[in-house]
């Protein structure tokens, strides 16, 4: 019964999670840096991600991060990058596909509205940060090592994936912090804690339930953080759709 409850209540409600990262990695003049990272909107009405946005910009952010899965019927992807572009980022907007994209219609769409696509490359967001994003796992052929590239000895190094398993599958060790969704919090848990589809399927993620919500480890010890994504999919259940809003912390 409370399993139902959650979902007809509070599992429909997005939240806007405060997360903050402390790092030796990040540099001095980043410390307090904020990355709104937004992912899997698959079928979101338009309006509820416009207030999305509207919301984002009350909080502030830096820099907003796009991890994947937008709605893609018809016009979609072009009204759905219009209206994550009003999102106010002085240091701008950066995407990558997802596993249910049809990634040449996402990158024009990006293009067209003024949105970095990352695509096994990375851009300098600003003097000590790196931002790069890898190919989608399933339908593409992700490479860190290109996306990474052109990122100096002293940057921060934000890597975005779709995927969270390619961290287990590659070198993730140029970047310093890991970005995904994907997994959508394991989509019906048990008080959020255990996903029995991941336990008896690998057909989401082969790691079980390493990669369900938050905080994980790549292969090489890199952090991860996975989002649950803010779309109306399938029902949830103590897998509330979220919003990540990451501070960095210079320590």
């Amino acid at each position: 019964m409370i399993h139902a409850a959650h979902a007809l209540t509070f599992d429909r409600i997005i939240e806007y999670k405060e997360v903050s990262y402390r790092s030796g990695a990040v540099p001095a003049e980043l410390d307090g840096y904020r990355i709104a990272f937004i992912c899997d909107i698959h079928a979101l009405p338009t309006d509820k991600l416009a207030a999305v946005v509207e919301r984002l910009n009350a909080l502030q952010v830096d820099l907003l991060a796009l991890g994947g899965d937008y709605p893609r019927t018809g016009g979609a992807p072009m009204r759905t990058m219009e209206i994550l572009s009003h999102a106010e980022a002085p240091d701008g907007i950066y995407g990558v596909e997802g596993n249910h994209d049809n990634f040449r219609n996402v990158i024009a769409a990006m293009v067209e509205c003024g949105i970095m696509p990352l695509s096994n490359s990375g851009a300098r967001a600003r003097d000590g940060l790196y931002i790069a994003g890898v190919e989608d796992l399933w339908r593409r052929t992700p490479d860190i090592e290109a996306a990474v590239s052109g990122a100096q000895s002293d940057d921060f190094v934000l890597l975005l994936a779709h995927n969270p398993d390619i961290t287990m599958l590659q070198d993730a060790a140029p970047a310093d912090l890991v970005l995904s969704g994907h997994t959508h919090g394991g989509q019906i848990t048990f008080f959020g804690v255990w996903a029995p589809y991941f336990t008896v399927k690998d057909s989401i993620t082969r790691y079980g339930q390493r990669f369900r919500s938050g905080w994980a480890r790549s292969r090489d010890d890199v952090p991860v953080y996975v989002s649950n994504g803010i779309g109306e999919y399938m029902v949830r259940v103590f897998a509330r759709p979220q919003v990540i809003i990451i501070t960095l912390k210079h320590v």
